[in-house]
């Protein structure tokens, strides 16, 4: 098939999957007697398999180490399950620094009178 129906089978972009080819995330798509790229049912496997692991938020080198251990049939799954608890840990703190955001966020607009007076709590937060 080509790229484009590839795509449309995995979910992902044609542009992301040329640059997968490009980065060595996965290996070169074989090619037509035209020279167009041909994706076999196996390869629109491995990308909805990186879709699945980039919509849990897993980094695109991330997602090259579970590909690896996806593939690798002698795998320990200690292994696999590290790599998702370090992501997990990587999420928490991602979700504290967004809770202390908004908290930091709601206290200014409570401080913020919202009306014609040029004085804002905001702004002088930002400003310093």
């Amino acid at each position: 098939m080509n790229i484009g129906e590839a795509a449309k089978k995995s979910g992902i972009p044609a542009k992301t999957i040329r640059y997968y080819e490009e980065t060595g995330l996965i290996a070169p798509a074989g090619r037509t007697a035209a020279g167009y790229r041909s994706y076999s049912e196996a390869d629109v496997h491995t990308l909805s398999f990186l879709k699945r692991a980039r919509d849990l938020g897993f980094s695109v080198k991330d997602c090259a180490v579970l590909l690896s251990l996806y593939q690798d049939k002698n795998r320990s799954s200690g292994d696999v399950k590290a790599l998702a608890r370090q992501h997990i840990d990587r999420i928490a703190a991602k979700i504290d620094e967004l809770e202390q955001m908004r908290s930091t966020l709601e206290t200014l607009v409570n401080r913020c009178h919202g009306d014609d007076r040029p004085d804002c709590p905001i702004l002088e937060d930002l400003a310093h």
